[in-house]
């Protein structure tokens, strides 16, 4: 999902903040979950796969990040702060040729053992 104009590709880095847009994806994101969900709850997580490069990504996430644990609340302030940043940016350049949207913001659930709702959920960039 690339973020066009009428006057081209829209550069994240320098576009202002824009209400509209934010409402817009904030549309696109509900919809997403609600199909992620949707399969979720009928396919088990460990057996989804998104990209030809899940296992790839996963086995590098694992590598970067031991110390994550996946059963556990995420903690939003030291993924969200300057070093966790530079971490995750590092982390997913890595996949810029390979995956589309590769940095696109992330919509998670703070646990996996919650559903999505309003305040179990995270926007990651």
């Amino acid at each position: 999902m690339s973020l066009t104009s009428p006057a081209g590709p829209i550069n994240a880095d320098e576009a202002p903040n824009s209400e509209e847009i934010e409402k817009q994806f904030a549309v696109k994101v509900v919809e997403h979950m609600t199909t992620y969900w949707s399969i979720l709850e009928k396919l088990p997580g460990s057996k989804l796969r998104l990209t030809r490069y899940d296992d790839e990504i996963h086995e590098h996430f694992k590598t970067e990040f031991p110390d994550f644990d996946l059963t556990a609340t995420i903690d939003e302030d030291g993924m969200k702060n300057k070093e966790g940043k530079e971490k995750w940016r590092e982390f997913i350049e890595k996949y810029q040729q390979k995956v589309e949207d590769y940095n696109f913001g992330t919509m998670l659930r703070a646990n996996p053992a919650w559903e999505y709702g309003e305040k179990e959920t995270i926007f990651g960039e």
